[in-house]
């Protein structure tokens, strides 16, 4: 009985083969032929299609800075302010010029006052009795120097008064007609000119203002700070350094062979080294017509939208991608969906479950080429009709399990 006992555990500690497993429940779809497009993956690099270094339009001291490397700030919002304590000054004595030039134009355009004219007409009366009273003591010297009551030079000294009158209502006539006039259109135009270089002023040391403080000129992140509170900044000198990654930028060298075929518009499905497992798609947005003589390639433009992951940008600038697009002559090509697709083993790679007539699933090691609408291109073994398993493929043993396909 004792000799039994190693029998019993070699059988117990043997693994199952794959005949004697029991048949695993699947789901499966026959591989399709259709006539795509050859694909070719060019390799590129991840770059901001927005970056700037942003600077001081003015001279002045750093008094808050507010741009911290790493951090997202969005259009117009405050990276820096410089000391502005001189400007706002002028800006006080400018306001105030500018309201007394206001005041000026409005007595103006607002013309004489009712009791200005009242008074102007009250003069004109008083010159006007003044008037009839000397002609009334010219006319009785008159009178008198006639019956030789009065010498010539008394006469003369009673007429002079009523030379005197007669300017005087000619002058109070004239201011009377001044006031009733009013201003004259030039001097209008005169205040007015005053009114408008005043405001000149103002708007002038208000802009001033505006750029001692500097924004960001459009959404992006702080990659660089160039400067610190207490540092004296020149016209010109950096501030920060900002990058937009809502959007990224990769820039692939193509070679003159296919360049031909690709399009404004063409689909991209583009992969990252330190992305593992994502595929994002993107779009060719330009082809330079101009090729490096060095390598005889052409700078290719592929714009791909990012995704934002913790408030942090997914795609990082200088990533490397690898760019796939369908270009070339049409081909026959064999398609199965992504979910066929199984890492089977490291040294495999990707696999997929094929069931033969005995309904046993075995791997079959493919390579991949494009995907095409929920489909992806796979170059290996496999021919037209054949079963691939799309559901419970990943409790499948490499070495071969036999299956039983749901619904059948």
């Amino acid at each position: 009985m004792k000799r039994w006992w190693p029998t019993l555990l070699l059988c117990l500690a043997m693994p199952v083969t794959a005949q004697e497993r029991p048949p695993s429940p699947v789901e499966v779809v026959e591989v399709v032929q259709r006539e795509v497009r050859a694909g070719h993956t060019f390799v590129g690099s991840a770059s901001s299609p927005r970056e700037a270094v942003v600077g001081s339009e003015l001279a002045g001291l750093v008094v808050e800075y507010l741009a911290r490397e790493g951090t997202l700030v969005k259009k117009d919002q405050v990276l820096a302010r410089l000391r502005t304590g001189t400007l706002e000054i002028q800006l006080s004595a400018a306001q105030a010029v500018m309201e007394l030039r206001t005041q000026e134009l409005k007595e103006l355009q607002n013309g004489t006052r009712k009791e200005e004219i009242a008074q102007a007409q009250a003069r004109v009366g008083q010159a006007q009795a003044a008037l009839e009273l000397s002609r009334w003591k010219a006319k009785s010297a008159a009178e008198l120097y006639a019956r030789n009551s009065i010498s010539d030079i008394e006469l003369q000294e009673a007429k002079l008064p009523e030379k005197e009158s007669e300017e005087k209502l000619k002058e109070a006539q004239a201011a009377l007609d001044l006031a009733e006039a009013g201003p004259r259109a030039e001097k209008i135009l005169q205040a007015q000119a005053r009114v408008d270089s005043a405001n000149a002023e103002v708007r002038r040391i208000e802009d001033d203002l505006l750029r001692h403080v500097i924004r960001a000129p459009f959404d992006g992140y702080v990659v660089a700070e160039r400067t610190e509170v207490g540092q004296w900044l020149g016209v010109g000198d950096p501030v920060a350094e900002l990058t937009a990654l809502d959007e990224i930028e990769i820039r692939l060298a193509v070679v003159e062979d296919y360049v031909s075929g690709i399009r404004i518009g063409l689909v991209v499905h583009v992969t990252f080294d330190g992305l593992p497992g994502r595929e994002f798609k993107g779009e060719v947005t330009g082809v330079v017509p101009r090729a490096d003589v060095r390598t005889r390639t052409f700078p290719v433009k592929v714009r791909v939208k990012n995704e934002q992951v913790d408030g942090t940008p997914l795609i990082k600038s200088g990533m490397m991608a690898r760019a796939a697009m369908a270009i070339g002559d049409p081909q026959q090509a064999l398609l199965v969906p992504l979910d066929a697709l199984v890492l089977a083993h490291p040294m495999l790679g990707k696999v997929v479950y094929v069931v033969d007539e005995q309904s046993m699933a075995k791997p079959i090691p493919v390579r991949l080429g494009l995907p095409r609408e929920g489909l992806i291109q796979v170059l290996g073994p496999l021919q037209p009709g054949m079963k691939v398993v799309v559901k419970g493929n990943e409790r499948l043993s490499p070495m071969g399990q036999p299956v039983r396909i749901m619904g059948e």
